[in-house]
């Protein structure tokens, strides 16, 4: 069978991307509610159609943060699925440097608060992650892990607006 004749049941993972943005030993996260739970995640989410990876992620951690970032490297691609595998997620996590910060902006639905911890804090709340890629991914920034962000290509005619 042509892979192509069967387009929809092609399996997709959800493309993801996060930041992580250090600062005097303390890390950006968000609290969000997620399905009723106040959980702990990076700056992250999905992108969009016609959308950069590297864009994505500037994008998404302005609107849940307020945060204007610049980035600096690739963390790393991660694979995740969740306990009951009904949803698997392909993420690539960005490091990036804060630039301002917008305390008026609204942020986006279901983001609680943004803040700053410590390593050891967020470990503390482990019960409170998102996924294991919130502590996974500082571990590989705090291991030395990066990658120069020119590994990742864009080869989109154009790039959407900002917001």
């Amino acid at each position: 069978m042509n892979p192509e004749d069967n387009f929809d049941a092609i399996w997709r993972p959800d493309v993801t991307v996060a930041t992580i943005v250090p600062s005097d030993g303390r890390f950006l996260l968000v609290e969000e509610t997620i399905r009723g739970e106040l959980v702990l995640n990076q700056p992250a989410g999905h992108l969009e159609p016609g959308e950069s990876l590297l864009h994505a992620a500037v994008r998404e951690t302005l609107e849940e943060t307020g945060w204007t970032v610049e980035l600096t490297h690739l963390i790393g691609a991660y694979q995740w699925s969740t306990s009951d595998r009904q949803r698997q997620f392909l993420r690539f996590t960005f490091a990036a440097e804060a630039r301002a910060h917008d305390a008026t902006r609204r942020l986006d639905d279901g983001i609680v608060r943004a803040l700053w911890l410590t390593r050891d804090e967020i470990a503390s709340e482990s019960r409170r992650l998102r996924s294991p890629m919130v502590l996974g991914n500082i571990d590989d920034w705090l291991a030395g892990v990066r990658h120069p962000l020119g590994i990742v290509r864009s080869l989109l005619l154009a790039e959407p607006e900002a917001r």
